[in-house]
């Protein structure tokens, strides 16, 4: 199984855990999610991932439990050049985001939890057992068809306060990003999740940001996880948005909140700078394009390139980076985004 990743961004590293609905390359055109990409890459290298069965990950997917999300967090966050890492898990990805924190407390220097689904999905938890099932029908009656009335439904959970554009884009990215049996696999494999305990054994600072009117996940499920989580703050969110919107007050108060709680991260180098060669302008091309998620032929095709000189130009950027193994992409990127002293 391929897991799909990307990193933009400068300043200490986030991994985030997103919600269930995600695509790395058609968020950066979106209405609804692109002014959430362009915050956190201006507060931190930001790490973001389709969780199977999503997005550009691999969609032929069997097993949407628990314990093989977690173990696809694990995987990720094996491949990064960074020993601690802030951590956050949107929506559903929240629980995921928690057990991974509880299991490594060394590698999680902070926790955001950004509207917790703690059980469940689209006001999942504890709703009647007809309501569950007429979702699951629409889902299979029109998640995967041209027609886009039955996917607002959920739409109008996700965003109830947003434009005919911001919806129709929603509506879209539900048939893009998945197909019909993987929604309803996932979605009740969600159900029943119980992170209780792992959340009791976190030990990260830890910050929840939760709208009170969100239809998607009560805000009940907020106010378990800053109770159960030792030390945890909550920050109520004037909104009924499962998903903030740019536009609307409660945005910049969220913005605000979790550039503050990741500031804590900014450590300052131990020790002298020490000047790496600068790159070439060729180089610095491919670095570029390759921090913004490009692939060595999409990058040749950009650059008129064949994709061996790519090759040979990234591997002349990590031998004068001092870069080796199966990490150096990222790291190289990541001091990239970083200006750490790669270019001139």
């Amino acid at each position: 199984m391929r897991l799909a990743w990307a990193v933009h961004g400068a300043g200490p590293p986030l991994l985030v855990n997103s919600c269930w609905l995600s695509h790395l390359q058609y968020y950066w055109q979106s209405p609804v999610w692109r002014h959430f990409l362009e915050a956190l890459g201006a507060m931190a290298t930001t790490v973001r991932y389709d969780e199977r069965g999503f997005g550009l990950s691999d969609w032929d997917i069997a097993d949407f439990s628990l314990g093989a999300r977690v173990r696809d967090l694990e995987i990720i966050a094996d491949q990064l050049p960074f020993d601690r890492f802030a951590l956050m898990g949107m929506s559903a990805g929240a629980p995921v985001a928690i057990a991974y924190a509880a299991r490594h407390p060394g590698r999680v220097s902070r926790l955001v939890l950004y509207g917790p689904v703690l059980s469940g999905c689209f006001a999942g938890r504890g709703q009647d057992e007809a309501v569950e099932q007429a979702l699951l029908a629409a889902i299979r009656a029109g998640w995967g068809g041209q027609e886009p009335q039955f996917r607002r439904l959920f739409t109008s959970f996700l965003i109830p306060a947003a434009s005919e554009e911001q919806m129709t884009w929603l509506d879209e990215l539900q048939r893009m990003c998945t197909s019909p049996a993987n929604a309803v696999a996932s979605r009740v494999a969600r159900h029943g999740i119980d992170v209780r305990d792992a959340m009791t054994a976190v030990r990260a600072p830890t910050l929840v940001l939760h709208a009170r009117g969100d239809l998607s996940a009560p805000f009940d499920h907020g106010t378990e996880a800053a109770a159960l989580i030792p030390g945890a703050r909550l920050v109520p969110l004037d909104s009924r948005n499962h998903i903030l919107l740019g536009d609307e007050p409660a945005w910049p108060v969220f913005r605000r909140e979790v550039e503050q709680f990741l500031a804590g991260d900014r450590q300052p180098l131990e020790g002298p700078t020490v000047r790496l060669p600068v790159l070439t302008a060729r180089e610095q091309d491919i670095v570029r394009l390759a921090a913004e998620g490009l692939d060595n032929q999409q990058i040749a095709a950009r650059l008129v390139l064949s994709v061996r000189t790519v090759e040979r130009h990234l591997q002349n950027a990590y031998l004068k980076a001092g870069l080796t193994g199966r990490t150096a992409r990222t790291a190289l990127v990541s001091r990239y985004l970083s200006g750490r002293e790669l270019v001139g």
